[in-house]
């Protein structure tokens, strides 16, 4: 399959990590997120109903990062990812990369992240 719904950079902040400093505030993060299915009738008949709305799956991703305070990057996308396919039964998978963007590093990285991909069994 072809289709995809690209969201990109939907940026939150969010309890995690194992440090100190990442338990005791938010920090910034950012999420792009692909979601697999078909939504061909949707763009030949111009029909919502057809497709998954994409402002829903950015309020469960909000949600679950705002919700959670998460030791892992991993167990983080990995919620995400889960509750995003558990929103339509036409969701073929989802694709989330969360990244830091200030990993607390002594080195000079941009980010630090993960990339996961959960698909309907």
């Amino acid at each position: 399959m072809s289709d995809v719904i690209e969201l990109r950079e939907l940026r939150l902040s969010a309890i995690v990590g194992v440090l100190r400093e990442e338990r005791d505030r938010a920090q910034p993060l950012a999420l792009d997120i692909d979601v697999h299915r078909p939504f061909e009738e949707a763009a030949m008949n111009d029909d919502l109903t057809e497709t998954t709305d994409y402002a829903a799956v950015l309020e469960i991703a909000s949600r679950v990062t705002r919700d959670g305070a998460f030791l892992l990057l991993e167990t983080l996308a990995y919620r995400v990812a889960r509750e995003i396919l558990a929103l339509d039964p036409s969701i073929t998978s989802v694709m989330v990369a969360a990244r830091k963007l200030r990993p607390p590093v002594a080195l000079d990285v941009a980010t630090a992240g993960v990339r996961c991909v959960v698909s309907r069994a």
